[in-house]
C-alpha cells in the first residue's frame, strides 16, 4: 500500500491545550441520514463528562498531511515530525485558541498494510492527523495522472492540441481521481460530527470530495478553496467531466478563489454549462443552487509573518547576507525564485534580461539576475524541455555579456534553505515574478517582508536602523497576487521588451518612490497574513452555513450528479389525492394557471396548447362550481386564438393588462399612458443591434427585450446595462422596468399577475360568491405576485370563512408558494385528477375561468 504527498499541511499539536485523546473511530453512530446520535443509549459512564469538553472543531482536508516522515535504519520504526514550513500549518493563527483542528490527508511515504492501523492511531494521538492510505497504482493515476497531467495543465490554459503537447483525457485516470476522493471522504466520515464541525477542503486534488460528503451529510458545513487559477469557460468547457467537477464544487457552502478573475470564470462556467445565475447579496456573491445559496469568496492567501521574521533573526541568515553583500558589491541584484515548470516563465525572464543588457549597455557589469530554482513538483518531457531552455538561455547570456569577475545570470538549481532564500530576498534590489499563469505565488510577499528586515539584517548590510526601507516588484499580470500589489510594476511576461524596460525602471527608480511603494506593500502584507485569510474564510463559512437547520433538505441525483435541495419546512409537494379531497368538498372554486413552464415545457418549440390541454380545460370549465382564470404574459391575440375552443375559459393577457371573463365577453383593459414607448423602443433597438441573438417583442401594453439566444454572459451583462439605462430615462414616466428570465420588460405601472388575482377574487366576493377553494400554479418570478396576492386577499376579515389555499410553484426552488410540482407533466396529472373529481352539471351560474401565465 502506498500513501503519498507533495505539500505539507498543518501542525497544531505543540500549541493545543491538553485534551483527551481522540480515537480513530469516534463513539458516534449514524442512526438517521445526516444525524449522529449523542451516545445517550450507551452504558459508558464517561458519556456526560465527555460531552462537557466538546469544543469547536475544524477538519482540514488536503492532498497531504503536514508531516515529514523518516524510517529509523536501526529499529525500522517510522518517525514523524511536523513540517514547520507548511502554509496550511499556519492556519491555526486564524482560529480561536480553544479550537480543535483535525487534518486529513496522505503521507509522503509508503506504509505497509500491517502498520497502517498503528500509524493512524499514533498520528491521531500525537498530531491530530488522520492519514488516507491510497493504493500506489491508484495514487499514481490520481495525482501524477489526472491531477498533474490533465487538471493542472488545463487550469493553466494548456490544451493537449497534439499528442506530444500534453496528455489527452483518459477516463481511467478520472476514475482513479473519483476513487481517491471517495477514500478521502471515508476518512473524513470517521471523525466528522456533521452537526458541529466545519470541514475545509484545499485545492484541485479534491474537487468532487464535496459530493461524497454532502451525499452522506446533507447539512454538512463545507468550504473549499482553490489555490490554482480557474480557467475561462472556453478552456474549461473542453474537459469531458466538466459538469461533474462543477457540481462537486457546488455541493460546498463556500468556494474561495485567489482573484475575482478566477471567480468570474467559475461563475461563467456555471452559467453557460448549468444555467445558474448569480447575484450579489449584501456584498457577497451567491449562486442559488436548488434552494441552497453557494457563496463565492475572493481573497488571496497570505504568509506567516512570525515564521518568516524568525528566520530573518537567525545567525545563519546574517552571515549569508554578509556573504551576498561582499560577493555582489557594487551591483544591483534582480532576484527570481520559481519552481521549475513551464508556467513560471523563467526562459521569458532570461530573454527580457538579455534585452536589458543589449539595449542598456550601462547595466552590463552593474546588474545581475540571480535565479533560484525550486525542485520540479512533477516530471515529464515538458519539465525537461523547460530545464534545457533555461540552462541554454543562461549560458548564452553569460557567454555574450559576461567576463571574468562578472556573471550576468547566476543560476542556483539546488535545494536552498529558508535562511539562504531569506538572505537573497533581503539583499535583492528588485524581485521579478514572471509566470505566464499562476495561482498562489507568495514570493512577492516574502520579498516585501524580508526587505523590511530585522535589526540583525540591518546591521549585517551596514545600514542605519532608522533609514527608510525600500523594495521594487515586477510581477506578471497573470499571477494571483498581482491585483493585491498595486505598487508593483505589472507586466505581460510574453512582451519581453516591456519586461526589460520594467526591470530597468525598477533598478533606477528614485529611493523616495521605492520607499513609498514598499510602505504600501508592507502595510498590505502585514495585515493580510495567513491568519487573516483563514479567519476571514472561516467567518464566511459560518455565515454561509448558519441556515442549514432552518430548511428541509433531501438529496436527488445519482453518482456525481448528486445534489441537495433545501427548502422551507412548510414547502412540500402537492399530492393529487390531497388536493382532490379538498376539491370535492368545496363548492366555490377559483383556479389560476400559468402557461409557459406550467402547462407546456418552457423550452418547447411548439407553443400552442396540445389537444389534451384543451380537453382538460374544457372538462374543468364544465363544472359550474369552478371559476378558472388564465393569466399570461403573452399577447391577447395569441391567447384568443389558442384557446378559442374553450368557451368558458377566462383569459388575462400581458400580465393582466387585458382581461376577458369568457369567450363571448369583451376584453377589459387598464387605462394607461403609452407615450413612454417612444422613449423605450429606440433604446432597446440600440441594445438589440449591439447584442447578437437578442430581439424585441412589441405588445399592446409592453415592450420586451429578449436575450435567450444571445451569449449567456454578454446577454446578462447587456440586460443589466439596459435595465439601468431604462430606469434612468423612465424616471418620470408611468412605467416600470422588470428583469426576468432572459428578458427585460417595460410595462405600465400597476400591471402584475397579482392584480389579476385580486380583481377576480374581489369580483367573486362582491357578487356573494366568495370562494372556499383557491388554487394558483405558476413557475417564474411573475407568478410570485399571484401567490402573494391570493394569500393576502383571502385572509381578509370580510370573508365569512377562510378558503383552502393551494399556491403551487413548478420546480423545487425557493418560493412564496407553499407547495410545488416537479414539472409540466405533474401539472397535467394534477389537472387530470381534478377533472375526474369534477361533477359536470348543466351550466347555469358561475362562469368557468382559467388563468394562464406566460413564461415572462
Amino acid at each position: 500500500m502506498a500513501s503519498r504527498s507533495c505539500v505539507n499541511l498543518l501542525d497544531l499539536a505543540a500549541e493545543l491545550p491538553d485534551i483527551p485523546e481522540t480515537p480513530i473511530s469516534l463513539p458516534r453512530v449514524m442512526t438517521v441520514s445526516g444525524i449522529i446520535s449523542d451516545g445517550s443509549a450507551s452504558n459508558d459512564g464517561d458519556t456526560d463528562s465527555a460531552s462537557s469538553i466538546i469544543r469547536e472543531r475544524k477538519i482540514l482536508v488536503a492532498n497531504m498531511l503536514p508531516l515529514n516522515a523518516q524510517k529509523d535504519s536501526v529499529t525500522g520504526k517510522w518517525c514523524f515530525s511536523l513540517d514547520k514550513d507548511s502554509l496550511l500549518l499556519q492556519l491555526k493563527d486564524g482560529f480561536s485558541p480553544d479550537t480543535e483542528v483535525i487534518y486529513v490527508g496522505s503521507l509522503k511515504v509508503e506504509i505497509e498494510p500491517s502498520e497502517q492501523d498503528d500509524i493512524s492511531q499514533r498520528l491521531m494521538d500525537e498530531h491530530n492527523c488522520l492519514p488516507t492510505f491510497i493504493p500506489q497504482d491508484m495514487y499514481t493515476k490520481f495525482y501524477h495522472g489526472f491531477c498533474k497531467k490533465q487538471l493542472w495543465p488545463l487550469f493553466h490554459y494548456m490544451l493537449p492540441m497534439f499528442p506530444d503537447h500534453g496528455d489527452r483525457f483518459d477516463r481511467q485516470l478520472f476514475q482513479a481521481y473519483v476513487s481517491a476522493n471517495k477514500i478521502f471522504a471515508d476518512r473524513v466520515m470517521e471523525v466528522a460530527n456533521p452537526e458541529d464541525d466545519y470541514i475545509w477542503i484545499q485545492d484541485y486534488h479534491l474537487m468532487i470530495l464535496p459530493t461524497f460528503l454532502r451525499k452522506r451529510y446533507h447539512r454538512v458545513k463545507l468550504g473549499f478553496f482553490l489555490h490554482s487559477p480557474f480557467p475561462s469557460s472556453e478552456i474549461y468547457r473542453t474537459l469531458p467531466v466538466r459538469s461533474e467537477i462543477l457540481k462537486g464544487l457546488l455541493n460546498c457552502d463556500l468556494i474561495g478563489f485567489q482573484t475575482f478573475d478566477y471567480a468570474r470564470h467559475f461563475l461563467s462556467c456555471c452559467s453557460r454549462m448549468l444555467g445558474l445565475d448569480y447575484e450579489s447579496k449584501r456584498g457577497h456573491i451567491g449562486l442559488d443552487y436548488y434552494g441552497r445559496t453557494v457563496f463565492i469568496k475572493i481573497l488571496p492567501v497570505g504568509i506567516h509573518l512570525g515564521r518568516l521574521e524568525s528566520v530573518l533573526n537567525l545567525q545563519s541568515t546574517f552571515e549569508k547576507v554578509k556573504e551576498i553583500r561582499e560577493k555582489f558589491q557594487g551591483q544591483k541584484i534582480i532576484l527570481g525564485v520559481d519552481d521549475m515548470d513551464i508556467f513560471k516563465g523563467i526562459s521569458l525572464k532570461f530573454l527580457a534580461f538579455e534585452h536589458l543588457l543589449e539595449f542598456h549597455p550601462q547595466t552590463q557589469g552593474k546588474v545581475v539576475l540571480i535565479q533560484i530554482i525550486n525542485p520540479a513538483r512533477s516530471s515529464g518531457k515538458d519539465v525537461q524541455e523547460a530545464i534545457r531552455e533555461t540552462y541554454s538561455a543562461a549560458k548564452k547570456i553569460n557567454k555574450t555579456y559576461g567576463y571574468p569577475g562578472y556573471e550576468p545570470v547566476v543560476l542556483i538549481d539546488r535545494h536552498v534553505a529558508r535562511y539562504e532564500k531569506s538572505a537573497y530576498y533581503a539583499m535583492a534590489d528588485c524581485c521579478i515574478v514572471n509566470a505566464v499563469r499562476d495561482g498562489m505565488n507568495l514570493v512577492p510577499y516574502k520579498y516585501i517582508v524580508c526587505r523590511q528586515g530585522s535589526p540583525g539584517i540591518i546591521q549585517a548590510v551596514g545600514a542605519d536602523e532608522y533609514s527608510p526601507r525600500t523594495s521594487m516588484l515586477v510581477v506578471s499580470e497573470f499571477i494571483g497576487c498581482s491585483p493585491s500589489l498595486s505598487g508593483a510594476i505589472r507586466v505581460n511576461p510574453w512582451d519581453t521588451e516591456s519586461v526589460a524596460e520594467a526591470m530597468t525602471v525598477a533598478i533606477y527608480m528614485s529611493e523616495s518612490e521605492k520607499q513609498l511603494r514598499h510602505e504600501k506593500h508592507y502595510r498590505y502584507v502585514s495585515s493580510h497574513h495567513v491568519g487573516y485569510w483563514a479567519r476571514s474564510f472561516m467567518q464566511d463559512l459560518e455565515r454561509a452555513s448558519k441556515d442549514h437547520y432552518n430548511n428541509r433538505c433531501w438529496g436527488i441525483g445519482l453518482g456525481l450528479n448528486f445534489r441537495v435541495i433545501a427548502l422551507s419546512p412548510s414547502f412540500r409537494k402537492l399530492s393529487v389525492d390531497y388536493i382532490a379531497s379538498s376539491y370535492k368538498r368545496t363548492s366555490r372554486r377559483a383556479i389560476f394557471l400559468d402557461y409557459d413552464g406550467t402547462i407546456i415545457p418552457q423550452n418547447s418549440i411548439i407553443k400552442t396548447p396540445s389537444p389534451e390541454v384543451i380537453k382538460l380545460l374544457n372538462s374543468l370549465c364544465s363544472d359550474p362550481k369552478n371559476t378558472i382564470f388564465i393569466v399570461s404574459g403573452r399577447a391577447r391575440t395569441s391567447l384568443d386564438e389558442w384557446f378559442s375552443p374553450c368557451e368558458r375559459l377566462g383569459l388575462a393577457a400581458e400580465h393582466g393588462y387585458f382581461v376577458r371573463w369568457k369567450k363571448d365577453s369583451d376584453w377589459e383593459s387598464l387605462t394607461a399612458d403609452h407615450d413612454w414607448k417612444q422613449v423605450v423602443e429606440p433604446v432597446m433597438k440600440l441594445y438589440t443591434e449591439a447584442t447578437d441573438g437578442s430581439s424585441i417583442e412589441s405588445k399592446e401594453s409592453a415592450l420586451v427585450w429578449h436575450f435567450q439566444d444571445a451569449d449567456p454572459d454578454f446577454g446578462s451583462c447587456q440586460s443589466k446595462e439596459l435595465l439601468d439605462h431604462l430606469e434612468n430615462v423612465l424616471a418620470n414616466e408611468p412605467a416600470v422596468v422588470k428583469r426576468g428570465q432572459h428578458i427585460v420588460e417595460v410595462k405600465p405601472q400597476g400591471v402584475t399577475k397579482g392584480s389579476v388575482a385580486e380583481k377576480v377574487l374581489s369580483s367573486l366576493m362582491n357578487s356573494g360568491s366568495s370562494p372556499d377553494f383557491v388554487m394558483c400554479i405558476g413557475d417564474d418570478r411573475s407568478d410570485e405576485d399571484m401567490f402573494e396576492s391570493i394569500t393576502s386577499i383571502v385572509s381578509s376579515p370580510s370573508l365569512p370563512s377562510a378558503p383552502e389555499i393551494f399556491a403551487c410553484t413548478v420546480g423545487q426552488k425557493p418560493s412564496k408558494a407553499k407547495y410545488y410540482l416537479d414539472d409540466t407533466t405533474d401539472v397535467l396529472r394534477l389537472l387530470r385528477g381534478l377533472a375526474i373529481a369534477s361533477t359536470p352539471k348543466p351550466w347555469h351560474t358561475t362562469p368557468f375561468q382559467v388563468a394562464f401565465d406566460g413564461a415572462y
